[in-house]
């Protein structure tokens, strides 16, 4: 290894070349920027089997002062962060408001859209899962858990994963175990999971239904406990999921010094905890509007729930990011990258919010 060093920095001085260490997280922009464009074919490439390092690249020194001393755009890319985000809101907040198909209708856009990203990042491991068949079923279940939020949602998983494998058997190239097993996860990732957001809104939509295809639209906002219960449930799963992630982001930047995880290297232990005490404050708060039994424990509960889950569904895609060796699952919302970069916090958070709702409230002593 030290001959093979020495020889590199001789090279390098030769050269005048400058030697670019690269880890997974980093070397999104610099392999996605066009600066690479005219020496694409020149660079030398040694493949490193240690997990900390992607590749070890030697690049004409003039080069990469180019790139890295590009001008600024932050501000532009904040500003487009920000507007992204309130436009994101706003349609969150009316596809919750209503309700009924146009809460589900709205969601199956970004079921659809996220497993496309989830797609391409299983394709960039070589893997060839069943994409448009996975698809199908995912709309299904969405659909389905609209009309019959129960039993029926749930007999559709077994039946749809039956359907991909034996789909994935009669394929003309012989499929591997990665290529079922994605196919899966895709569906109950990217499908299964996110339907209990429809069956969380859909409580008693019936009840209130004031509009056509299921929707409701309040007459009168001064009375939360008068809402129905789905609209409720979902707006302070909502708003403890943003606290979360803006609790951790802001404390993280400001205040943040200890690594979380080595799978997402700019988050912290301080912005962590904080995102999961914003979680907590927002839940208590909203339970205690509400008037749930058991106050402030339940809030306490749920917001621990949901704080946790957000950030282990954050963990989760940055983990498959980082295998698949992008930095994000896509460009979709400019500042912020794909679908499955802002909605990763909340596929795990449904279900759980929806049986603590279902399940453990109404078994509590009124």
């Amino acid at each position: 290894m030290g001959e093979r060093q020495h020889k590199t920095d001789a090279r390098l001085k030769e050269t005048h070349s400058c030697l670019v260490l690269l880890d997974r997280q980093s070397i999104g922009p610099i392999a996605n920027s066009a600066i690479l464009n005219p020496i694409r074919s020149m660079p030398e490439v040694v493949n490193c089997n240690s997990t900390d390092l992607a590749r070890l690249a030697i690049f004409p020194i003039h080069h990469y002062l180019k790139w890295r001393d590009r001008p600024s755009s932050s501000l532009l890319m904040s500003l487009a962060r920000i507007l992204s985000a309130v436009i994101a809101i706003v349609l969150a907040l009316g596809m919750i408001l209503l309700g009924g198909w146009y809460f589900t209708l709205g969601f199956a856009v970004i079921v659809y859209l996220g497993e496309l990203e989830y797609f391409q990042l299983a394709r960039a491991k070589g893997i060839a899962p069943a994409a448009k068949t996975t698809l199908v079923a995912s709309q299904a279940i969405l659909f389905i858990s609209t009309l019959s939020p129960t039993y029926l949602a749930d007999a559709v998983l077994p039946i749809a994963g039956t359907v991909i494998c034996f789909y994935l058997l009669f394929q003309p190239k012989l499929a591997t175990i990665a290529d079922i097993a994605a196919s899966i996860l895709g569906l109950f990732y990217g499908g299964f999971l996110p339907s209990y957001w429809v069956r969380l809104r859909s409580l008693d939509t019936a009840e209130f239904s004031n509009l056509p295809l299921g929707g409701y639209f309040p007459t009168s906002l001064e009375d939360w406990r008068s809402l129905p219960l789905g609209l409720t449930v979902t707006l302070l799963a909502f708003g403890c999921i943003w606290a979360a992630d803006i609790g951790a982001y802001v404390v993280g930047k400001l205040f943040g010094r200890t690594r979380l995880s080595d799978i997402s290297p700019k988050k912290t232990v301080e912005g962590a905890v904080f995102g999961v005490l914003a979680s907590v404050i927002v839940a208590i708060g909203g339970t205690w509007l509400l008037g749930w039994q058991g106050f402030p424990l339940t809030g306490l509960a749920l917001g621990l729930i949901i704080g946790i889950a957000s950030l282990l569904g954050d963990l989760t895609e940055s983990m498959m990011k980082r295998d698949a060796g992008v930095k994000d699952s896509g460009q979709l919302i400019p500042g912020h990258g794909g679908i499955l970069d802002r909605t990763d916090s909340y596929v795990f958070t449904a279900p759980l919010v929806y049986y603590f709702v279902t399940l453990l409230l109404p078994a509590l002593p009124g």
